[in-house]
Formats: C-alpha cells, structure tokens, sequence
C-alpha cells in the first residue's frame, strides 16, 4: 500500500503544476513578444516601477497574506463556521485598511520614488498611476488567503489560469502599440484582472458572514498583525534588499543590465520556481495543522522536501545543459549575457529547493521573531554577496552568490529548526538530494568543460538519467505504474464489455 500522504501532496501539486504549466507557456510567449518589444532597457524600466512599489507595499501590507493563512486555517480546520466567518471579516477589514495605507502612501511619495529609481522624476505620473494597484493587490491576495487557507485549491487553479491568459491578451497588445509607454497601463490592467478574479472565485465560498465591533476587530487581529508585522518587516527586508541591487546595478552598470538581470531570475523562479507555487499552496495550511507534534511536522516536511526536489531537478538539469537555447527562445539573442548567470542559479536552486520546505516550520509555529531574525540574517549576507559578485564579475557574480547564499542558508535553517524543534531531514531525502546533486554539478561541469556538440550529447544523457531517477522514486511512493496498469485493465474490461454487448446484438440480429 503506497503512502497516502505522498499522493495527496502529488495530488495538490499536480492541481497547481497543470496550471502552472499553462502559465509557463503563456509566460513563454508573453516573454518573447516583450524581449523583442522592449528588450533589456524596457524589462529594466518594468523592474524598477514594480520594484519601487514593492518596496511600499512590503512596508504596508503588513504580511497579512501570509500571516492570516495560518489563522484561517485553524478556524476551518475547527468546523466552527461561527469561528471561520468571524476570522475573515477581521481579516477583510484590516486587508482594506493596510491597502488604503500603501496606496495613499505611494502616491504621496511617487515624485521621490522617480528620483530614487531613475535619477530624475519623469516617471512621476508612473508612480501616481500604479500606486492604486497596491490598494488593489492587497484585496485581491485577502481574498487569495481565504481560498488557500481553506483549501480551495481548485478555485485557486482557475484563478491562476484564466489570469495567466488575460494577461496574455491585454499586455502583449500594449507594449506593441506602446512600447515602453505600455508598462505603466499593462501593470494597471494585470492588477484589475487579479482582483477581479480572486473576488469572484472567493464568493464562491459559502463563509457565514459575522458583523465584528472594533474591539474584535483589534482583539481578534492581534495575532495576525503580530505575525504580519515580522512578516511585513523581513519582506521589506528582502525586496528593500532587491532594490537596492537594481538601484546599484543601475548605477554601476546600466539599465540594460536590471533587465538582463531581472530576466534571469525570472527564467529561473518562472520555470522552475512554479514548483514551490504548486507545492506550498496546499503545504503551508497542512504544515499549519501539525506543526506543534514534532514527528508529524518531520514527516510532512521531510516528505514536502522529497516531491518538491523530485519534480524540481529534472528541470534543473536541462537549464544547466540547454540554457542557450533556453534563452534565446524564452526571450532573444540580446538576453546571451544571462547565460552563465542562469547555469549557477540553477545550481544554487537545488539547495533553494532543499531549504525551503524546513523554513516553513518557523512561520508555522508561530515563531514570528525567530522567522525574522532568520531572514534578516539572510538577506544581509545576500545583498552583501550580490553587491560584490556584481561589482567584481558583473552578472555572473549574481549567479555565483545566490549559489553561495543557498549553500549557507541551508546549514542555516537546518541547524536551526534541529535545535528549536528536533528537526532533521531522514535518510531518503538526504539520499534523493545527494543523487540529483550529483547529477546537477555534472551537467554544469559537461556544459563549462566540453565543446557544444558534445555537451548536448553527454547533458542528454544526464538529464535522462535525472528523469529517470526521479520517476524510480515516484513510482516507489505512487505506485505509479500499478496505477498505469489498473487504468489499463479497467479500459480493456470495457473494451471487453462493448465487444460482448456488439456480439450479442449481432446475433440477435441474424435470429
């Protein structure tokens, strides 16, 4: 009998990877048209404008899309629809307040935003006008939070697929007609989309509707801005960390190179990173449930960590070894100078993809000053890694300091959940990560060493071996051939069965 658990976590990240997939073909396309569209100074612009909002929006937001997950869940996971309904209208209610602080807040600040950014205030009138969307974002991820945190993950899947087409068909139009001028008015109309459908599918969720006083608004909203406010302040801390990279990239290089940069990593966290979506969507609120009991807490991440690094690495391994081809199709010629930059990026993400699942045991304990102080602790050796990687060897250096950053980082968080919580990874997902490690360095070290021939021959050949791997250890959890062959007796008893019927009538016929 195959775990159950394994193929409720497949389950759930099969749901999201399907739409993660559609989202990655229209991503590809949508990633082109802009490359030819705008190119690197064009992508650069886009970063700095949505970056710079960030920035606003991570000191507002108070992390309540994260935060309130957790607080949701409980309240479902307790059948008390009296308890659900009281938690998201205090959760509703404090969405709309910090929303309406980010937005005012944005719009007072755009002409100093435009002279922080870009050195002069020309984008002003950018900054007034996209300075509504982090009103509008923040409503449409509350009601994103009510879906996650009850689970309903085939909403949420919906969701994400007919915005991923939306915003193929409204953007690409603008930045062709407009060409830079389309940015500010394509990141409007993305905004709009998203609330638009999150607010649609979210009334789809019978909640009981609770009337709250303010003195359960802040009572029973304590514990999320609590938890929000390290939230808030450690995702300050990571996109304010981000941005000073782009304003020192910017200042040392150029703004081609923000572009150059910002499409990299888009390369990697689009492509590769859709698996923690799909993975830490449903992960999180599970998590959430047993935290508290050490040995199921184990389990579910050493388990979340297994499928997450079995799916993850196959992809892994083809970037190291087809990352030229990669670039030039997902955007164009003029993006090569991101090639060496993605070969240590994906490397750095094998150890990404084992890290992450034990972060979450911080956020789901409720550990909310630990959970900040460790990513405090991060992004400051981050940035100072990134400000010289690039300083010193231009984008190249970014790859190799988000490798580093990694390598640290999960020492970090495993030494440290070990002496909070007993954690520690178990035998299999130490064996699984030291194979597809193994098998990751040999791709980079084939494509930096042999010529391109035959690089392609032996990276081939690697990427099948990881395939393959990865399909042994999913079928010893799944039973992934049994299932094969279940599906296919049953289809061939059918087969069998209309066969039959059509005898039988053939002979009534003759009589």
């Amino acid at each position: 009998m195959k775990d159950n658990a394994y193929r409720n976590i497949f389950k759930a990240t099969a749901v999201f990877g399907g739409v993660q997939v559609f989202g990655i073909l229209i991503t590809i396309i949508r990633s082109k048209f802009i490359a030819v569209f705008l190119g690197p100074a064009g992508i650069g612009i886009n970063a700095l404008l949505t970056s710079s909002i960030g920035v606003i929006g991570g000191l507002t937001n108070f992390g309540l899309a994260t935060s309130a997950v957790k607080n949701i869940a409980v309240a479902h996971a307790s059948g008390d629809e009296e308890r659900v309904g009281k938690v998201v209208s205090v959760f509703k209610n404090w969405v709309w307040i910090t929303g309406m602080l980010g937005f005012v807040i944005a719009l007072v600040t755009a002409p100093w935003l435009s002279k922080l950014a870009f050195g002069n205030q020309e984008y002003t009138w950018s900054f007034v006008l996209i300075s509504v969307t982090l009103l509008m974002t923040q409503i449409s991820a509350g009601q994103g939070v009510i879906l996650r945190g009850m689970r309903r993950i085939k909403y949420m899947a919906q969701s994400g697929m007919i915005g991923s087409a939306i915003g193929l068909v409204t953007s690409v139009p603008l930045y062709y007609f407009f060409k830079n001028a389309g940015i500010v008015p394509a990141i409007i109309v993305t905004a709009v989309t998203g609330l638009l459908l999150t607010w649609y599918f979210s009334r789809k969720v019978p909640v009981k509707k609770v009337a709250v006083t303010r003195t359960v608004l802040f009572d029973e909203g304590k514990d999320m801005l609590r938890m929000g406010f390290m939230l808030s302040l450690s995702g300050l801390i990571t996109m304010g960390s981000a941005y000073v990279l782009r304003i020192f990239i910017t200042r040392t290089g150029s703004i081609e190179d923000v572009g150059l940069y910002n499409a990299g990593f888009a390369m990697i966290n689009s492509y590769v990173g859709l698996i923690f979506t799909a993975l830490s969507a449903d992960y999180y609120p599970r998590l959430a449930g047993v935290a508290h009991d050490d040995q199921k807490a184990a389990k579910e991440i050493n388990q979340q960590a297994e499928t997450g690094l079995l799916i993850m690495a196959p992809i892994l391994c083809f970037f190291l070894v087809f990352v030229n081809w990669a670039v030039i199709l997902l955007y164009s010629n003029k993006f090569s100078p991101i090639n060496s930059m993605v070969h240590w990026l994906a490397l750095g993400m094998f150890l990404k993809a084992s890290s992450w699942a034990v972060a979450f045991l911080i956020l789901a304990r409720g550990d909310s000053k630990v959970f900040f102080w460790n990513e405090l602790i991060t992004d400051t050796y981050l940035l100072i890694f990134n400000l010289t990687g690039y300083y010193f060897w231009g984008l190249t250096g970014l790859g190799i300091s988000f490798l580093v950053a990694y390598l640290i980082y999960l020492v970090q968080v495993t030494v440290l959940t070990k002496r909070l919580y007993g954690f520690s990874f178990d035998r299999n997902f130490i064996r699984i990560f030291l194979v597809h490690a193994g098998l990751g360095l040999s791709c980079f070290l084939v494509s930096v060493c042999l010529s391109t021939l035959w690089a392609y021959i032996a990276g081939g050949l690697l990427v099948c071996a990881s395939v393959g791997y990865s399909f042994y250890e999913i079928d010893k959890r799944l039973g992934v051939r049994e299932l094969f062959g279940m599906l296919q007796a049953k289809l061939s008893g059918k087969g069998k069965v209309v066969a039959a019927l059509k005898l039988s009538a053939g002979e009534v016929k003759n009589d």
